[in-house]
């Protein structure tokens, strides 16, 4: 049922509906059903700036009623979900994540270039061989 919500919803936003808030920059990317069908969480992106995710969301909740109706059509059950739509957070999370990433990387790149040409303090291999174990028993 999640999956025909998205579809119908998809499909009415970019052929059905002549809100101009809702132009080709709103994105369904999931929907979620409660257990008993009688709710649909359905869950979108919207690439633009802030004002343009206020046009958007208020242009989805305009909409909302005709988009009941089609996914009512759609689906053919007794009772059709009440929509709610939630603005997705994947995106923005999508890219605190990228740039956490990318300052990982450049904090390693720094670290690489000043070992470059660095020394151990010590030996090398500072860790005991089999070998210097047979020898340090002898010893004592």
């Amino acid at each position: 049922m999640a999956d025909l919500i998205r579809e119908v919803v998809a499909q009415k936003l970019q052929r059905g509906i002549k809100d101009p808030r809702l132009g080709s920059h709103v994105t369904i990317t999931d929907t979620r059903v409660t257990g008993d069908l009688r709710e649909a969480t359905v869950f979108y992106t919207v690439y633009g700036d802030d004002e343009e995710r206020k046009a958007a969301a208020a242009g989805l909740e305009s909409a909302k009623g005709i988009l009941r109706s089609e996914v009512g059509r759609a689906a053919g059950v007794k009772f059709t979900p009440t929509l709610a739509f939630v603005m997705d957070a994947l995106p923005d999370t999508a890219r605190t994540i990228e740039d956490l990433l990318d300052k990982a990387r450049q904090s390693d790149a720094k670290v690489r270039e000043a070992s470059a040409g660095a020394t151990y303090a010590g030996d090398a291999d500072p860790y005991r061989k089999p070998e210097d174990d047979e020898t340090d028993d002898t010893a004592e």
